[in-house]
């Protein structure tokens, strides 16, 4: 636990987190959400998305601004490069969660951060998604997250952090188990 005197502050507000989890054995239906993106095809392999709104909370939400995220392969796929490629965008959403979990834990435990980076790696044999070799997965064969984490804390009470922030972690959960995913098109042709 901290070893500070002053008030621990890492900008979470684990009193308001805490209302919605006591609120949701009397209204179950509030934890249920719908997230959402919209992609379009730029040019190439370049495409941008669209976050804008949600469902959650028994209503429709609306972030503060629109958030848009462009996405492409690097020049060494002969493409160009017009930004982060998607398997990218997947090593981002697992670090930005895993973050996240420890600022909470940390504010709830009475652990005052002083520094969190963490460094994922993913390693992938592109002989599957190129269609080289149909035995090889088009995914990632194995994923690494390294973290150092400055606190006012033990390294047993970081490691636990760690931890209990992965427990907890939905992308580390979308990524560890089995998803179903529907792919659909729409029935109208173009002409």
């Amino acid at each position: 636990m901290t070893t500070t005197g002053a008030p621990v502050d890492n900008g979470v507000n684990v009193e308001a987190l805490l209302g919605v989890r006591n609120a949701l054995p009397d209204t179950p239906e509030i934890a249920e959400f719908q997230w959402r993106t919209t992609v379009s095809w730029v040019n190439g392999t370049h495409s941008r998305s669209t976050v804008e709104t949600f469902h959650g909370f028994s209503d429709e939400q609306r972030h503060k601004t629109v958030f848009t995220y462009d996405a492409d392969h690097p020049l060494a796929f002969a493409a160009e490069d017009n930004g982060a490629t998607p398997v990218e965008y997947v090593l981002v959403a697992l670090g930005s969660c895993l973050t996240a979990g420890i600022a909470s834990v940390a504010q709830q435990r009475q652990i005052q951060l002083r520094s969190v980076n963490a460094t994922i790696e993913a390693d992938m044999d592109v002989h599957g998604i190129l269609g080289a070799d149909p035995e090889v997965r088009n995914g990632f064969g194995g994923v690494k997250v390294h973290y150092d984490i400055d606190a006012d804390a033990s390294a047993d009470d970081i490691k636990a952090l760690v931890a209990q922030s992965q427990k907890r972690s939905a992308v580390y959960d979308i990524l560890t188990n089995p998803t179903n995913v529907t792919v659909s098109v729409s029935d109208s042709t173009a002409g």
